[in-house]
C-alpha cells in the first residue's frame, strides 16, 4: 500500500489514477511514499526516508528543492505539456491585447457616462486613442521551443505572422513538430533584432535568470511587445520598465504582476493565468499521477526533472531492482558483481544517467534479500536502493 499526500487541490480526475485499493490518498496523509502538489512552496519542509517520489501538476518546479531531493535519491516529476495549449491560448489573447490596446480601450470603457447620443459620442472620440495593428505580416519571435513554444510558433504561422525560434537545446521530438516555417534565429541577439512582438518559453534556471536584460531590450525593434508567461526573473523588468518609460518598448504583458510592473499604463499584468484552465488542470493531474505510480509501482521514470528518463519493460516472474546513485564509475560492474556473488541472473538491465546523478533498473531471475540492497547500498556513491518484486 502507498501513502501518496497532497499539498495542494489535485484534480480528482487525476487522483482517480491512483486505485484506492493500493493507494491511500490525502492532504493528512502520514509518512507518505510520494507526493502530489500544485504551487505549494517545498523548501522549508523536512522528508523522511519513506519519501520516494514528488510530482507537481504543472511545469515549472522552482517550488521545488530538486537539488536535495535529487540528493536523498528522490526523483520529481512534472508536467512538461499538458498545459501547453492552455498557455498558447493564453499569449495569442497577450498578443491580441497589445496589438489592439484592448485592455486600455476597455478601462476607457468602464468610465464613461451618460446614455444615448452623449454616450455615443464619447465612444467615438475615444476610439482614435486606441489604434492598433493587425498580426499578419508581424515577426513574433519565440525563445525555447518546448512543448509550449513549439504550440505558439506554429499557432503565429496561422495567424500570418512570420515567426523566428531560438532554442539551443531544442529537441528531436519538438523539432518534429515545428512547421517548416519557423525560421530559426542564429542567436538571441539575432531573435531580439527582427521581432515585433517577443514571447518567452524556458525554464527558470541560472542561466535564464535576467535573459532578457537592458542590452536585450535595446536591440528589439522600437514599439515592440514583450510578453513573459515563463518566469518574471527571466526578464530584467527594471530595464523593461525603464524602456516602456523612453518609449522604445511598446507594451510588456506579462503573467506575473508584483510592484515594479503594476501601474505603468504600457504594462499588461495577469494574475497567473497561464495554466488556469479546467482542461489543463485535469490534463496536469492525470500525466503526474500516472508517471508517479509507474516510478512507485514499476521504477520507471518518464518527464523527472532531477533525474533521466529510464523506461524498461517488465518479464513475468522477474524481480526488479532500482539503483540511484551518484554518476561516477563502474557503477554497473560493482552492482553486476553483488548480483553474481548472490547466485543472481541478470535478465535485463537498463542505466541511464544526467548530469551528476544516474539511474539502474535491473531485472533478475529470482527474489532479493535484504542482504543483498544492503550490499547494494553500501556501494559508494550508492543514493537509494529499492526492491520491486516480482512482476508476477
Amino acid at each position: 500500500m502507498f501513502n501518496i499526500r497532497t499539498l495542494n487541490n489535485v484534480s480528482a480526475e487525476g487522483l482517480k489514477r491512483l486505485p484506492a485499493d493500493q493507494y491511500t490518498v490525502g492532504d493528512d496523509v502520514e509518512a507518505p511514499h510520494g507526493i502530489l502538489l500544485r504551487s505549494y512552496k517545498m523548501h522549508d519542509m523536512e522528508f523522511g526516508p519513506e519519501l520516494e517520489a514528488v510530482a507537481r501538476a504543472g511545469a515549472g518546479v522552482n517550488n521545488i528543492p530538486i537539488d536535495r531531493l535529487a540528493d536523498l535519491g528522490i526523483p520529481v516529476f512534472n508536467a512538461p505539456g499538458a498545459n501547453a495549449n492552455a498557455v498558447k491560448e493564453l499569449v495569442i489573447g497577450g498578443m491580441l491585447m497589445a496589438a489592439r490596446n484592448l485592455a486600455a480601450a476597455w478601462e476607457y470603457t468602464q468610465q464613461l457616462e451618460g446614455e444615448g447620443d452623449a454616450l455615443s459620442k464619447q465612444v467615438e472620440a475615444g476610439k482614435k486613442q486606441f489604434v492598433g495593428y493587425e498580426l499578419p505580416g508581424r515577426t513574433l519571435g519565440v525563445i525555447g521551443l518546448g512543448a509550449i513554444g513549439v504550440q505558439v510558433a506554429n499557432a503565429g504561422l496561422s495567424l500570418g505572422m512570420k515567426v523566428i525560434g531560438y532554442d539551443a537545446k531544442i529537441s528531436v521530438e519538438r523539432a518534429w513538430q515545428l512547421q517548416s516555417g519557423v525560421e530559426q534565429a542564429r542567436s538571441l541577439d539575432d531573435l531580439l533584432s527582427r521581432s515585433d512582438m517577443v514571447t518567452l518559453h524556458v525554464p527558470l534556471l541560472d542561466a535564464t535568470r535576467a535573459l532578457i536584460s537592458a542590452d536585450g531590450i535595446a536591440k528589439m525593434p522600437e514599439g515592440s511587445v514583450l510578453l513573459n508567461f515563463a518566469r518574471d526573473p527571466i526578464v530584467d523588468e527594471d530595464a523593461a520598465m525603464a524602456s516602456l518609460d523612453s518609449g522604445h518598448l511598446g507594451a510588456y504583458v506579462t503573467d506575473f504582476p508584483n510592484r515594479k510592473v503594476l501601474g505603468n499604463p504600457k504594462v499588461i499584468a495577469l494574475p497567473h493565468l497561464g495554466a488556469s484552465t479546467h482542461q489543463a488542470e485535469i490534463n496536469c493531474a492525470i500525466m503526474v499521477a500516472d508517471n508517479m505510480r509507474d516510478y512507485l509501482e514499476h521504477g520507471n521514470i518518464r518527464y523527472s526533472v532531477n533525474y533521466p528518463e529510464a523506461q524498461m519493460s517488465r518479464n513475468p516472474g522477474s524481480h526488479r531492482i532500482t539503483v540511484a546513485n551518484k554518476n561516477v564509475p563502474n557503477m554497473v560492474g560493482q552492482i553486476s558483481t553483488q548480483l553474481a556473488e548472490a547466485g543472481l541472473n541478470i535478465e535485463d538491465l537498463l542505466n541511464k544517467s544526467r548530469g551528476d546523478y544516474a539511474y539502474t533498473i535491473v531485472d533478475v531471475n529470482g527474489a532479493t534479500p535484504g542482504s543483498l540492497l544492503e550490499e547494494i547500498r553500501a556501494i559508494p556513491g550508492v543514493i537509494r536502493v529499492r526492491s520491486l518484486g516480482s512482476a508476477g
